[in-house]
């Protein structure tokens, strides 16, 4: 009789630098994680850290040129105290909804710093945003005309941009949404007879909006992009023959997730782009530039925290189950976007100086396969009581993920 042989140790994705522990538990923003779950009353809770925010964004500060702005991409995180959080470290924001445009308002966010893209904005989106004096990047030229036919109906001049489809991409983006056919944005071919036309009916002309992908941790492939972007705008610019108010770059910038990642070299990205800016021509020198970066801004700053509630053996393979799970938490169950399941980082908060000791399986509580946290990763002992950290959680994880799936109901939040 032949035994079946077991299976292997997966690694786990890299834990961001600066976490450590006090008394033997993972500390997040100078807390314990187990005085966090007392203070919430109840796991699963997703944190998020003020000073990793502030570093990040010093840091951004740092590498990059002064005349670069930095733009919010609230779609990572937009959660109350984020968006409260962000507004002192960042230069704008950019949403993808009315029901995120309601939540800058109840921030009081200046509607001025706000600009707004989304290839399925309704009416009801686009008068709401003209009301509100926010920035749309039109993706196509029936959005447009229909801003400029609400304008014409309120009274209201529609500050319009128009967001590019280029026909180049982001190499080695975990999402193009640039380059070949796309729902995102106008065809560069067609941009400048439509931008021409936008300034004929009177709007307020805002520039152009250039995003060719996210999530790459090679700073080649961003540089690249970028150079390309601004190559783009300056041969539109020319085209129209009006200068361009603002150019938003796109963003890009990766964290790393998975075993083998590392992290991005911001430094060359930020010497690259000081090049650049220097070498701008005529068409582009008044124009104000920006970067929209969400994930980058906020995905290391967030932790997910769930508690282990039962401990079992199956064929030999042990399994920690949690009370947490994909329906908080898809993008680490390997269910967003991700061909072949990796591992993000993950780790036993209440042991987190520990030695690892065995391979187990973290799986969360719903009652389907999907929902696994890590596959057979080499953690510390752990039992029933016990903390499970999943990292990276700051940017699309409780927004992101199927909350009613299942029914179990949301994860608490908080910010420290």
């Amino acid at each position: 009789m032949t035994t079946k042989p077991k299976s292997k140790t997966k690694p786990l994705g890299p834990i961001p630098a600066g976490y450590a522990a006090i008394d033997g538990e993972l500390a997040i923003g100078g807390h314990k994680a187990s005085n966090l779950v007392e203070a919430a009353g109840r796991t699963p809770l997703f944190v998020y850290s003020k000073d990793r925010l502030d570093t990040r964004a010093s840091e951004l500060r740092k590498a990059l040129p002064g005349s670069i702005g930095i733009n919010y991409a609230v779609k990572a995180n937009p959660h109350p105290q984020i968006i409260a959080h962000m507004s002192d470290l960042v230069d704008g924001f950019d949403i993808a909804s009315s029901g995120e445009l309601a939540m800058l308002k109840k921030a009081a966010i200046d509607p001025a710093r706000v600009s707004f893209a989304g290839p399925g904005k309704r009416d009801d989106e686009l008068e709401a945003a003209i009301a509100a004096g926010v920035t749309l990047n039109c993706e196509s030229e029936g959005e447009a005309q229909r801003s400029l036919a609400i304008g014409q109906r309120t009274g209201k001049t529609p500050r319009i941009a128009i967001r590019v489809n280029p026909d180049f991409e982001l190499k080695g983006s975990g999402m193009k949404m640039g380059g070949g056919a796309k729902p995102f944005g106008v065809d560069a071919i067609r941009v400048p007879a439509l931008a021409k036309m936008i300034i004929a009916e009177g709007a307020h002309w805002r520039g152009l909006h250039i995003f060719t992908g996210s999530q790459t941790l090679s700073a080649d492939a961003i540089i690249e992009a970028q150079a390309n972007v601004l190559d783009l705008a300056q041969s539109l610019a020319d085209e129209i023959g009006h200068a361009l108010p603002k150019l938003n770059m796109g963003g890009g910038f990766g964290i790393p997730y998975f075993p083998g990642d590392e992290q991005l070299n911001l430094a060359a990205v930020g010497d690259a782009l000081h090049e650049l800016a220097e070498a701008r021509q005529h068409s582009l020198l008044e124009t104000e530039l920006c970067v929209e970066l969400g994930r980058y801004l906020v995905g290391e700053a967030g932790v997910y925290l769930c508690q282990v509630i039962d401990r079992k053996v199956s064929h030999e393979q042990t399994y920690l189950v949690t009370d947490g799970g994909l329906h908080h938490q898809l993008a680490a169950s390997g269910n967003f976007g991700t061909v072949v399941r990796r591992n993000y980082p993950v780790a036993i908060a209440s042991r987190f100086d520990a030695t690892p000791s065995a391979p187990v399986n973290v799986v969360g509580c719903l009652c389907t396969p999907l929902d696994r946290l890590a596959d057979m990763a080499e953690l510390p002992d752990a039992d029933v009581g016990d903390l499970v950290a999943v990292f990276c959680a700051g940017a699309y994880g409780a927004s992101a993920s199927p909350l009613n799936f299942l029914g179990h109901g949301p994860a608490a939040e908080m910010i420290v």
